[in-house]
């Protein structure tokens, strides 16, 4: 920084200064008006109020390469601007000019005598007389080739990231996509539906859920979320998902199949980054007695919310798995099952937390956090429905959140059918 006080900056600091320094700083104030207009470090002119170029300063000449002969009383301000510029000043600089009696800061390029352009930057006053009337246009330019060079890299760097989180949002979508199921399987005698909400484009959620085909008539269910966000948590994910499907194969009792991810997620991240997930492992069977219609459903928590029962009958409530802990925290975590007859016109839901704790009003302060509560009673409104009708109404639901949604959330409803006469109705 550049002063004229104080030892740091040479300058003279009253009695400290010697009689020689005092002398040429004096001399440094003894630049004529001319010389102070002619050598400014920005450009000056002054034109008649028709736009004649009546008087311009020596930067400004250096910088287009004009002679001053060659627009004293000759040329107006507006010739010297880029078709563009001229059809601006005509149409907005001169009108505001007149109106305002100033503008200033606006871009706009000059021609040069060598048909380049110099961007700059122009502020314009109008000088009045001692009864108000205008008697000319002062103006002056100041040289915007630094800026311009700034902003095109700036425009650029931000035109980099974007292109960059586009391609971190593709990546994103598509590591999400093989982390799920591409489509759910059909099961005899049931309707099953499944959605995915992303909260964030720019992360891999940890949600995750599967329905596959078992033994013996047999189909295997799971819903999961791991703890965090990004690549971390798609690697747990993908090891989750397909540890739960190769453990269903060889014992596909739901707490067996928990028990066996959890000895694989303690293993495996027990060091300084443990992780570890909530999930909900179900077991459907085509229920063994020929007199009663529908599945058996056997539900193995492991610290995952409790499904949502929505009966025939239009009542709901909730299937907990009291004492189901975390899985991959604890070498031997303790495991719940339930097991409920699934008859016809019965539906469950099977959700990850994003859903209860979604925040019911995101534009007031973040508001309250929507609650087991609320989707109990939900499910009561609901009751009776069907798997699709049960995504499609937590679908809305989501989208009434808005940004309130702020973690991932994925749903999965299983359905058993009514005969087609009584579905119908």
């Amino acid at each position: 920084m550049c002063g004229l006080d104080g030892d740091e900056e040479g300058g003279p600091t009253g009695d400290e200064g010697t009689g020689d320094e005092q002398a040429q700083f004096s001399a440094l104030l003894e630049d004529s008006a001319e010389d102070l207009y002619e050598h400014a470090p920005c450009g000056y002119l002054s034109t008649q109020l028709d736009g004649r170029i009546a008087k311009v300063n020596a930067t400004l000449l250096n910088w287009l390469g004009y002679r001053r002969d060659d627009l004293v009383g000759r040329t107006h301000f507006s010739d010297l601007l880029t078709v563009g510029g001229r059809l601006y000043h005509e149409t907005h600089f001169a009108p505001l000019l007149r109106m305002q009696g100033e503008i200033s800061g606006i871009a706009l390029e000059l021609k040069a005598a060598d048909g380049s352009r110099l961007p700059v930057l122009v502020t314009s006053t109008v000088k009045t007389g001692s009864d108000g009337q205008p008697l000319l246009i002062r103006t002056t330019v100041v040289d915007a080739r630094d800026r311009r060079a700034y902003e095109s890299e700036l425009l650029r760097a931000r035109e980099e990231a974007d292109r960059e989180r586009d391609r971190l949002q593709t990546l994103a979508s598509t590591l999400q996509k093989t982390l799920l199921p591409p489509t759910l399987v059909d099961v005899p005698g049931l309707e099953v539906a499944a959605h995915y909400h992303v909260a964030s484009v720019d992360e891999v959620g940890g949600d995750f859920y599967d329905l596959f085909p078992l033994a013996g008539g047999t189909w295997g269910l799971f819903l999961g979320d791991v703890c965090g966000k990004g690549a971390a948590a798609a690697a747990v994910t993908s090891l989750a998902r397909y540890t739960l499907r190769a453990a269903a194969v060889y014992d596909p009792d739901p707490a067996a199949v928990l028990g066996n991810l959890n000895t694989v997620l303690n293993h495996e991240y027990n060091g300084t980054d443990p992780r570890f997930c909530t999930v909900v492992f179900g077991l459907l069977t085509p229920d063994p007695d020929p007199d009663r219609a529908g599945f058996r459903i056997t539900l193995a928590g492991g610290g995952h919310p409790p499904a949502l029962l929505m009966r025939a009958d239009g009542t709901a409530d909730f299937l907990p798995t009291p004492g189901g802990q975390l899985i991959g925290v604890l070498p031997d975590a303790e495991i719940a099952t339930t097991t409920v007859h699934l008859g016809p016109g019965d539906t469950v839901l099977l959700y990850t937390d994003g859903l209860t704790e979604a925040h019911t009003n995101a534009t007031a302060g973040g508001g309250e956090r929507y609650g087991d509560d609320a989707l109990l009673d939900f499910g009561r409104a609901l009751a009776p429905t069907t798997a699709s009708g049960t995504i499609s109404a937590v679908r809305d639901l989501l989208d009434a959140f808005g940004s309130g949604v702020d973690d991932d959330t994925a749903v999965l409803s299983i359905h058993a059918p009514r005969p087609d006469s009584e579905e119908r109705q």
